[in-house]
């Protein structure tokens, strides 16, 4: 009788005891040419993260000039005193970086990647680019083509026109945060070379920027690096800018943005809230993740399980702006396409949802899932240095402090049902919401005016 052979397995690995994790805290410093320092080490991420924060805020651009920020946040990598715009590429490129750039309502930002090894080189270049911008005539008059050309595509996709007719709707017509964030057809159109040198003139200087490095610095003499580069830029300092307050009316209303023919009906509902320095800002993302961040969510589960009426819609809170003094303020919206036939009723389950759960409230199951997803997947969310740099640089943009985020999340773990329900309620009243539906107005308007939601009407679009 043959006799078998026998194998012996290597034990089988157990997990390991959990290891308890905050959101990494930076340390401050400033440069002597008063340009702020947040710097944070991250053993073993080998590509530094630089994200560079200018106080350029969009209501600062000088009037018939909207989308001015956004020019020249585009027009600092296309060329220095140094190099021309396509030296300027492809010196970024000989050091494997990538430098972004954009404008928001707090402000302008430059995002740097780059290889720890080629760090100083990347950081001469991005010094460059802040210290003595080329904003040649021929690279501003590019970009402006290419903001122009992009415009109609904008108006043509049904969440952006949606995105800008709320803001139209919610805010006064002498605010900025009632037009486009990159300007129109017609201010764009005025833009030149004169234009985005005066605006870089006038609002960007070291003194009231923040520079954020994260990653690996092992080995690194970052305060000597910072001198060389980012120091050699010089400005002049400038007291701090009163910021208005933000205003909106959220009177209850519907806007129908005719699409003839559309299939779909793209929605979009929405008014302003507490930002992120109101106390009640962690039960308010909670409460809002329950109701329709994520598929197991309330709406979703509603419209899209039970009903199929869209492949998903999502309840958010996007700071639009803050301040330290309270003035800021948050976007709260709903969002989400329905099929055209189902326009009325999917509106009409919509509100049952957010009646339901005034009513009724959350469940403790609700809320555990939405603390599961919120906290317990932070360690995989900050992995990389570029995802906590471009955190700590929201906190510095809203004025918060360095341990925000950490603190956050103690206090997403804390928030019971009760707190998240009631910050739920508060942020979504059923009749406080402003509703912009983008869709096909003969076959939508008349449901949706039974609805008894508020004023409905029609706009033509673009």
């Amino acid at each position: 009788m043959t006799e078998l052979a026998t194998m012996d397995f290597h034990p089988q690995p157990q997990a390991g005891e959990a290891k308890p994790w905050a959101f990494p805290a930076p340390q401050r410093g400033t440069l002597d040419n008063g340009l702020t320092v947040l710097r944070c080490h991250r053993p073993g991420q080998q590509v530094v993260a630089v994200e560079v924060c200018l106080d350029a805020p969009l209501e600062a651009e000088p009037a018939g000039l909207d989308g001015v920020a956004t020019i020249m946040a585009r027009a600092f990598s296309e060329g220095t005193d140094k190099h021309s715009a396509e030296e300027f590429a492809a010196e970024l490129e000989r050091c494997g970086a990538t430098l972004d750039a954009h404008a928001d309502h707090p402000g302008v930002r430059l995002s740097l990647e780059v290889p720890v090894s080629r760090l100083a080189k990347a950081l001469g270049l991005l010094a460059d680019a802040l210290r003595a911008p080329a904003f040649a005539d021929s690279e501003v008059e590019r970009l402006v083509r290419n903001r122009l050309d992009e415009i109609p595509h904008e108006l043509a996709n049904p969440s952006r026109r949606a995105a800008k007719e709320l803001s139209k709707e919610l805010f006064p017509a002498t605010s900025r945060m009632s037009r486009p964030r990159q300007g129109t057809e017609e201010t764009v159109e005025s833009i030149d070379s004169a234009a985005v040198r005066g605006f870089y003139e006038k609002h960007v200087r070291p003194a009231t920027a923040t520079v954020v490095v994260v990653g690996d610095l092992t080995g690194i003499d970052l305060d000597a690096l910072l001198g060389d580069t980012l120091g050699s830029w010089t400005g002049s300092s400038a007291e701090s800018r009163p910021v208005p307050p933000v205003t909106a009316d959220d009177t209850g209303r519907v806007v129908i943005v005719d699409r003839p023919g559309a299939v779909q009906t793209q929605l979009l509902i929405g008014r302003i809230g507490p930002d992120r320095h109101d106390r009640v800002w962690p039960a308010q993302v909670l409460g809002t993740y329950c109701l329709g961040g994520t598929l197991t969510s309330r709406l979703d589960r509603v419209l899209r399980e039970e009903k199929g009426y869209t492949y998903g819609v999502r309840a958010f809170g996007q700071v639009m702006r803050s301040a330290p003094d309270g003035t800021g303020a948050a976007m709260l919206a709903i969002s989400g396409s329905v099929d055209t036939p189902n326009t009325g009723p999917a509106l009409q389950d919509l509100w049952t949802v957010l009646r339901t759960l005034a009513e009724g409230g959350l469940t403790d199951a609700e809320r555990d899932v939405a603390v599961q997803n919120l906290v317990g997947v932070a360690p995989l969310k900050y992995e990389t240095a570029a995802a906590v740099a471009s955190t700590l640089a929201d906190q510095v943009e809203q004025h918060l402090p360095d341990d925000f985020q950490a603190t956050l999340y103690r206090q997403l773990a804390a928030t019971g049902t009760v707190e998240a329900t009631a910050a739920a309620v508060s942020a979504f009243p059923i009749d406080r919401l402003v509703t912009v539906l983008v869709g096909d107005a003969a076959q939508i308007r008349e449901p949706v005016e039974a609805l008894g939601v508020g004023e409905v009407t029609v706009v033509t679009a673009e």
